[in-house]
């Protein structure tokens, strides 16, 4: 823990002018960003008696080892700089809304040739019309389903849609009628086009005249005695009267804004929005956040507005935004809201009406959203604790492990050698952190001397941004990179957790042995009858099997082999699909799929002569040569073997060729179910 006063900037150092600052801790980890109208005063808040100071802040200037700054001219530039660090940097003491779900959003690719209405989650695209979020994927779909009657937009993926157009049959949708089928040219590029628009037009909310539209047509229609064409317009008209009802109307005048609300406690706060486009509610969502400081209800609302509409540009960002108070300095925010949009934005507090009623619904939500949260946290935050207690009173560490690292290897038969490092801090995942090694220093089958390889070469490269960032030198600490950030390997476990049982535990714990390292803590967890091993310890630790930290342990281990094999299957996978053109110099990736594209397999390609190979477009007569010459030398490989289904893939599957993984070290998120285990480690 660092006493504050040990890196207080001297008086009259700090600046008294609008900038943002960063706080970071012993090894150059940013762990805060604020901005401030007046960089001194605020600053100094920090550095007064640390019983007058919010719990929380009190932790973060304690944890915190340097603070530094920069100047802006504007309150709006300090705001958008503010912004782009936490982003960046996404520091651990900051006010960071956590999505209590991964909202579903209606999109429409208007960047496509033909449009197409799906689902989307996620970050959003360049050239895509979202509508949302919405509270579940099915009441999107049962929103485009009853539209696609009146709208009949693609909704297919590109593989349908092509295979439609290479057959000449469309999909089953394009026979019932709720799709124009433009894969087949029923209609044209631009008609289709023209649809996707009106679809646009009625989620956006203007959805009288379409209604007007039709109603008149069913009129026309019966007048002219085509009573067919008028029933069937007449369904159309239910059909988007339908639609319309699933968001009531709640606001005049086909109102566009969003609807904030706080509520909050003394550690935690709950945001609710509510989206209200063209009068009707179109979307909820909610956050959940830890308070760092003491800050006020006007600047949880700050936070949420950057969280908001930090992406966000154009008609994304309402006309008007209601919230339960104003930031501090609203002139700033509301120009950055208007930067953002192109135009105008009216941030206020609504004060009487509908608007003031809506209000408070949303309030009531996000009362309920902290609730709930309490409740759901309450117990994680317990049981996590009990089980990093459990596992330090086990293994006898100072102190909890806060930052757990475990590492896992993968083979198969000893072949595509690989392994995996997870990280978990406070008890969770820590996916951002995770990384995968090649083996590099032999071949063959050795899991002991592979794990030794492994925790080498990551507490070599932790020794090395030490070293980097100065900690061992005197006077100021130096940077890992330009821009102040510290690289992947700077941070230190508190406990090391092995997949194996005593050979790997001893192999981890040698390896950190000669580096010289003795403040990590090393123990492995063996598949069988889940055993804690220790090193220099001839029996293991055997924690109950009701136990919290023998729980967290296996959580661990057994994300760090799905890891794993997740990496090495990729490997095994790409060494199956590898084309005999990777071995030819000089040919890069375009002019390979240039050649696969043009003769249709590796198999042509080599039949061949080198006049037609000539044929195709960059590949001039000596690398013409180079490739006959090459793709002759090498033996036709034996067909590769899907092992999920058991098919034979011959050299028509070769398609586009792959390039082998590139770096020894990437950070990867994770995502895949568990593995089977079989002769894969």
């Amino acid at each position: 823990m660092a006493d504050p006063s040990s890196y207080r900037p001297k008086p009259g150092q700090i600046p008294d002018s609008p900038g943002v600052y960063k706080f970071r801790d012993e090894h150059r980890r940013v762990i805060y960003v604020g901005k401030a109208k007046s960089l001194r005063q605020r600053l100094a808040s920090y550095f007064q008696d640390l019983a007058n100071l919010h719990p929380r802040t009190r932790t973060m200037v304690t944890t915190a080892a340097s603070v530094e700054w920069t100047v802006v001219s504007t309150e709006v530039e300090a705001l958008q700089l503010e912004y782009s660090w936490i982003k960046e940097f996404d520091p651990r003491f900051n006010v960071k809304y956590r999505d209590d779900k991964s909202y579903p959003y209606l999109a429409v690719t208007m960047n496509e040739e033909f449009p197409r209405v799906q689902v989307m989650r996620g970050q959003k695209r360049k050239g895509v019309r979202y509508f949302g979020p919405y509270g579940h994927a099915w009441a999107i779909r049962d929103t485009v389903d009853l539209l696609l009657r009146v709208f009949p937009v693609r909704t297919c993926s590109a593989g349908v849609f092509k295979n439609a157009a290479r057959t000449g049959r469309p999909c089953l949708l394009g026979y019932i009628g709720k799709c124009s089928a433009p894969c087949v040219e029923r209609v044209s590029a631009e008609e289709h086009r023209d649809l996707a628009e009106e679809f646009c037009d009625f989620m956006a909310g203007r959805t009288g005249t379409y209604i007007r539209r039709l109603e008149k047509q069913m009129t026309d229609a019966a007048e002219e005695m085509e009573y067919e064409r008028a029933a069937r317009l007449r369904d159309d008209i239910e059909a988007l009267k339908k639609a319309m009802e699933k968001s009531a109307v709640v606001l005049a005048d086909a109102t566009d804004a969003d609807l904030i609300a706080v509520s909050e406690d003394e550690l935690e706060a709950a945001v609710q929005i509510f989206h209200v486009r063209g009068g009707r509610v179109r979307g909820q969502r909610g956050w959940v956040t830890d308070k760092v400081e003491a800050v006020t209800t006007g600047d949880l609302v700050e936070h949420a507005l950057q969280q908001l509409y930090g992406e966000e540009t154009g008609d994304s960002v309402p006309k008007e935004v209601l919230v339960p108070a104003l930031p501090d300095l609203v002139e700033p925010v509301q120009e950055w809201l208007a930067e953002r949009r192109g135009s105008n934005v009216s941030l206020r507090i609504p004060q009487r009406g509908d608007k003031k009623a809506l209000m408070e619904t949303v309030q009531r939500n996000a009362l309920q959203s902290l609730a709930l949260h309490k409740t759901k946290r309450a117990s994680d935050l317990t049981t996590r604790s009990r089980a990093l207690e459990e596992i330090a009173e086990a293994l006898d560490l100072d102190s909890a492990p806060l930052r757990i690292e475990c590492y896992d290897i993968s083979h198969l038969q000893g072949d595509d050698v690989v392994a995996s490092m997870v990280v978990f801090e406070d008890g969770l995942q820590r996916k951002s952190e995770y990384r995968r090694f090649q083996i590099k220093g032999f071949e063959g089958q050795d899991d002991v001397r592979s794990m030794r390889e492994v925790i080498t070469r990551r507490f070599r490269r932790y020794l090395a941004e030490k070293e980097k960032t100065g900690e061992w030198a005197d006077g100021e600490s130096g940077l890992t990179e330009e821009d102040g950030r510290p690289k992947r390997f700077a941070y230190p476990p508190q406990l090391v957790v092995v997949d194996g049982g005593q050979p790997q535990v001893a192999a981890a714990k040698k390896a950190l042995d000669e580096l010289g390292i003795d403040d990590i803590a090393v123990c492995g967890l063996a598949k069988r009858l889940e055993e804690v091993w220790l090193p220099d310890e001839g029996d293991p630790v055997v924690l109950p099997r009701t136990s919290e930290g023998l729980y967290l342990l296996q959580r661990v281990r057994d994300e760090a082999h799905r890891f794993a094999i997740t990496y090495q299957r990729t490997k095994r996978a790409k060494r199956f699909r590898a084309s005999p053109l990777d071995d030819v110099p000089g040919l890069g990736e375009t002019r390979k799929q240039a050649l696969i594209k043009h003769f249709g397999s590796v198999k042509k390609l080599r039949s061949a002569t080198i006049d037609q190979i000539r044929e195709v477009p960059g590949i001039g007569r000596k690398t013409a040569e180079t490739i006959a010459v090459a793709l002759a030398q090498a033996a036709p490989a034996a067909p590769a073997v899907n092992t999920a289904t058991g098919e034979i893939m011959g050299d028509e599957e070769d398609g586009e060729p792959e390039t082998t993984a590139g770096s020894s070290e990437e950070p990867v998120t994770a995502g895949a179910s568990d593995e089977r285990r079989g002769q894969e480690r």
